[in-house]
């Protein structure tokens, strides 16, 4: 089994692909105004209107009601990501710290609030992980 993408439900999908944009450097794959895309070399970001919820069942899905799920993309340099997005973030979590399992850790919540998290691994131990 592959884990291939994560979805985002949001009432504003052109405001938070364009958010995404800036954080990943990458463009929208547009499917209709309702689904975008974003694709990393390793999984993609969809990006779903409400409107789309009723394919699935109805309120399966509530736009801007995450207080579980941390998005993690693994970066280069946390601190240098750190200073290009200080602008363009509206609400850090917690600046460039290192985490106790080796982690180099950027968290911030995007307009819809979902926390997401940039890291870098920096201890021996971390990049081992990373390597499997």
């Amino acid at each position: 089994m592959d884990f291939v993408s994560i979805r985002i439900i949001t009432a504003d999908v052109a405001r938070l692909a364009a958010f995404y944009e800036r954080v990943l450097g990458g463009e929208t794959r547009w499917a209709t105004t309702d689904f975008a895309e974003l694709l990393t070399p390793t999984c993609t970001l969809a990006i779903a209107s409400t409107r789309t919820v009723a394919l699935f069942g109805a309120d399966s899905a509530r736009p801007s009601d995450n207080r579980s799920v941390i998005i993690e993309f693994r970066v280069d340099d946390v601190d240098a990501e750190y200073r290009r997005l200080e602008q363009s973030v509206d609400e850090f979590v917690q600046t460039p710290t290192t985490m106790p399992w080796g982690n180099r850790s950027l968290l911030f919540r995007d307009p819809d609030g979902n926390l997401v998290n940039l890291f870098t691994p920096v201890t021996a131990d971390a990049v081992a992980r990373q390597d499997r």
